[in-house]
């Protein structure tokens, strides 16, 4: 393993051995083994520049699309929410929004600046580096969608400028260069009705709550849809709604949601999921993919459940 940089004091935060439990929307999972919350964009460079260039990387937000095994991270976690979070109007329309602010407060601000196009982001309960990184979208929008350029960050620690023509982007899914990190993107909105855009957002909270389980710990929605029809339809009939190994269970509000009933680890979790998959791969022929990002390493002793009711 690379050791993280301590040649100087740091105005942000860097940790050792930080319990990853804290930084995802399951609270649940192992330690990273260095942590780092950068002051600011320069500080961030500063810390990869520093960096081995083998050191292992991960970004995290909100963490609200992120699963880390019981045994934990083996490198560097970047932290971004709290410290990416600039937000600031450019040319008429026109929004730079950092990495590390919450996708509901673009939404928010928008709309009270009587910009629309973004409300849609209200319902992701992530940062827009994590809209960035999948392609976050719910009720009909998409994050690129609305992307005129992104900027990141490389290994080296060096900044650049992306056109949206230089990834590959699909449903829920990015592909870009490799070895850079998205810290800010520029997006395009319209001149509307600040009351209207408030509106709309307060409808797709309603709508959201009404249909998630939205005051449970999970990560959203577990499985991609697949084309021309919903994951949680396929996995409420094969009859896996409510389905629980040791303190994971697949949601009764919302099928494609699995959450933490309170004591689950990262283990109950993946083998839950894994078993859906299969259960629903087994029955309909299809084979869902996860939206989950799944890292680290397992814990050397596992133990071995099958779903119960």
């Amino acid at each position: 393993m690379m050791a993280a940089p301590i040649s100087q004091p740091w105005r942000g935060e860097l940790r050792y051995d930080e319990p990853m439990s804290l930084h995802n929307s399951w609270r649940a999972g192992g330690v990273a083994r260095c942590f780092f919350k950068p002051a600011d964009v320069t500080e961030l460079c500063d810390f990869l520049q520093q960096l081995d260039p083998q050191e292992p990387l991960l970004w995290v937000g909100l963490g609200s699309n992120l699963l880390v095994r019981d045994g934990g991270f083996p490198g560097t976690v970047i932290f971004t929410h709290g410290a990416l979070n600039e937000l600031e109007w450019l040319a008429a329309a026109t929004l730079r929004a950092g990495a590390g602010i919450t996708c509901s407060k673009v939404a928010r601000e928008s709309a009270r600046q009587g910009l629309t196009g973004l409300e849609f982001l209200a319902g992701i309960p992530g940062t827009m580096g994590g809209a960035l990184a999948m392609n976050a979208g719910a009720f009909g929008g998409e994050t690129w969608n609305r992307v005129v350029a992104v900027e990141t960050v490389d290994r080296a620690g060096c900044l650049h400028t992306r056109k949206p023509e230089e990834y590959r982007v699909g449903y829920r899914s990015v592909k870009g260069i490799a070895d850079e990190w998205f810290v800010a993107a520029r997006l395009q909105l319209e001149s509307g009705d600040s009351a209207q855009a408030q509106q709309r957002i307060r409808q797709l909270l309603a709508q959201r709550g009404a249909s998630q389980p939205v005051k449970q710990n999970s990560c959203g929605s577990v499985f991609r849809n697949p084309p021309g029809d919903h994951a949680a339809r396929l996995i409420e009939v094969t009859g896996l709604k409510g389905k629980t190994l040791g303190g994971a269970q697949v949601s009764e509000k919302h099928a494609n949601f699995i959450i933490n009933t309170g004591t689950a680890t990262a283990a109950d979790i993946e083998t839950l999921l894994n078993q859906v998959q299969g259960c629903v791969e087994q029955v309909h022929g299809v084979r869902l993919e996860p939206e989950v990002r799944i890292v680290g390493e397992h814990p050397a002793v596992q133990g071995d459940a099958g779903l119960t009711e």
